[in-house]
């Protein structure tokens, strides 16, 4: 009789045993999958920040030239000289 008890008693713990390992591995995947997500959207960020980057540097490169300044001076705050007038048409 003893040696059926032991048998069940040891069919329960493996059971356990898997059962908490199963979990532990689920847990695991649901957060690889998390920070996989999280790694892709942060790399699209990456991505969208650096060719900003490479603009906003292109136009400050620019805009060391005088005659950039001024075109750009004119176009984005409509300046003008003093002897002109100035038209927004939108």
């Amino acid at each position: 009789m003893k040696f059926g008890a032991s048998k069940y008693l040891w069919t329960g713990l493996t059971a356990v045993v898997f059962i908490y390992t199963a979990v532990v591995t689920v847990r695991n995947l649901i957060t690889i999958v998390r920070v996989n997500s999280r790694i892709s959207r942060l790399e699209e960020q990456y991505d969208l920040y650096r060719g900003r980057i490479d603009q906003d540097s292109t136009l400050l490169e620019r805009l060391n030239y005088d005659e950039y300044l001024e075109q750009y001076a004119r176009e984005k705050f409509h300046m003008q000289k003093s002897d002109e007038y100035i038209y927004i048409v939108e």
